[in-house]
């Protein structure tokens, strides 16, 4: 009897989302990580949780339709990682012409589930705060709903659940090499030792790295793929409402400008083809160039490419022409094979979708439950959506030290689980030693122990965002305080 009945390559997105959603349906799961989880693209992605108005312009209908279906599934199930916003188009009379934004929205509207965000609207910007960041040509706006979410944690959240419904997440695991009989056989280096398992199916989900998996794990012909790189940069705060700004740039690609980490701006997405290591991407000179050009088209605070205090970058494999971002998946089975199943690509909005039908492709093979993902709450998330606030109040009767924003950053990461993080800790010398204002020994001991965190990059960068502000030497104690308490 083989020891698992499905063997994941790849903590990505894409990874931990069929992990969960196979663990559900009672498989016996593990997953394997060569670094950290979410810590190529899954950690680079745009933020967004949308139905992708751009689509509109492809006639991609259906795809709309379902993307906005599965926005409003995130917000009932990760209500705390998720938070519905208000976009703004301001009508730019070089590109498209308002009477076509407004047709669009109007579609938009149509094509989204009864009963969930307002509906698009035109405003004056002239009179309303939204335009105080614009450069004064600029009168009208359009704006409509969609989401934004916390990517990193996300992939988190997913690997979290997956465990607790019994699957193996198993991190700095790396694959070396799988041979495909009625099961699989697979040697894996695990931090460093080396041992071999069996799986009656194996996913290969390992991102940009799929094509090298396939020829050198797998000893087979890669997916008939390329791989792209999408990048965004980090600026200090450009505007003071929560807004997302959406400028159309002068090549008709949208550009986005969204609220990041309370004091910062986000600007993304450029893409272009990538050809190299997918752990070493990085983001040219020109493409940050682009990008702040692109925001000085509207924005009165002009930005310039010293003023980009970081850029995110991560590289993934894509099918189909420029543009389409749905994500590809194969699934190969053979009479005396084990079966193989390929997913990679795609954006954050569809994942859930993307696994469960991945996974649905397994139930010749296995006796499984039902379908059951959109209807279950990731971890922390078991309140609703419009309880958010509430569940930000609650942390700071109960915990009546914590600032206004530390109790929000904690529910945005954690929800109600923030009990587990906190604990009955009275005061702040409670939780141990501090490394600057946020992060404190109870949150990195929890993070160790339930989130899978090794190093002091996969907290500040992957299960918060508090590189952004924290100093040297607090990074130094950081790192003193891990190696201690692994």
């Amino acid at each position: 009897m083989a020891d698992y009945d499905l063997a994941i390559i790849g903590g990505g997105l894409n990874g931990v989302s069929v992990a969960r959603d196979a663990a559900g349906r009672g498989l016996r799961v593990i997953l394997l990580e060569q670094g950290d989880l979410g810590g190529a693209a899954s950690c680079a992605t745009p933020r967004l949780i949308h139905g992708d108005l751009a689509a509109l312009e492809r006639r991609a209908f259906w795809r709309v339709r379902e993307a906005m279906a599965e926005r409003d599934t995130w917000r009932r199930i990760a209500p705390h990682l998720v938070r519905p916003i208000r976009f703004v188009i301001p009508a730019h009379s070089d590109e498209r012409p308002p009477w076509l934004l407004r047709l669009g929205l109007l579609l938009y509207d149509r094509l989204a589930p009864q009963g969930g965000l307002p509906a698009s609207a035109t405003i004056d910007v002239t009179h309303h705060p939204i335009g105080n960041a614009l450069k004064r040509p600029f009168g009208t706006a359009f704006e409509y709903s969609d989401g934004l979410v916390d990517d990193s944690r996300l992939v988190v959240a997913n690997a979290v659940d997956a465990a607790e419904r019994g699957a193996a997440i198993h991190t700095g695991a790396r694959c070396v090499r799988a041979d495909r009989l009625e099961t699989w056989r697979l040697v894996v280096i695990d931090r460093g030792h080396r041992r071999v398992i069996t799986a009656r199916s194996l996913a290969n989900a390992s991102g940009a790295w799929a094509g090298s998996v396939a020829e050198t794990v797998l000893r087979m012909p890669p997916p008939r793929a390329v791989v792209t790189k999408m990048s965004q940069i980090i600026v200090r705060r450009l505007f003071e409402t929560d807004n997302v700004y959406v400028f159309q740039n002068h090549d008709r690609r949208l550009i986005f400008a969204s609220p990041y980490q309370r004091d910062f701006t986000l600007i993304g997405t450029v893409a272009k083809m990538f050809r190299g290591d997918p752990a070493a991407v990085s983001m040219d000179a020109d493409e940050i160039t682009y990008l702040c050009d692109a925001a000085n088209r509207y924005f009165r605070e002009r930005v310039d490419p010293s003023d980009v205090i970081r850029s995110v970058s991560g590289a993934n494999m894509v099918t189909g022409p420029a543009g389409k971002r749905d994500g590809a998946m194969a699934f190969d089975a053979r009479r005396g094979r084990a079966p193989l199943l390929t997913i990679f690509g795609g954006d954050v909005t569809t994942s859930r979708l993307r696994a469960e039908r991945a996974v649905s492709r397994l139930t010749p093979f296995y006796p499984m439950s039902p379908r059951w993902t959109a209807d279950a709450a990731l971890p922390g998330g078991d309140f609703a959506s419009a309880q958010f606030e509430t569940e930000v109040e609650r942390g700071r009767e109960r915990w009546k030290f914590l600032t206004e924003h530390q109790a929000l950053r904690l529910v945005s990461a954690y929800g109600s689980r923030l009990d587990v993080v906190l604990g009955d800790a009275r005061d702040r010398a409670d939780l141990g030693p501090a490394f600057g204002p946020e992060l404190t020994g109870a949150e990195v001991r929890y993070l160790m122990i339930h989130e899978w965190a090794r190093f002091p990059d996969d907290i500040l960068w992957r299960r918060s965002k508090l590189g952004l502000t924290m100093g040297p030497a607090d990074r130094e104690a950081l790192a003193a305080f891990m190696a201690t308490a692994a």
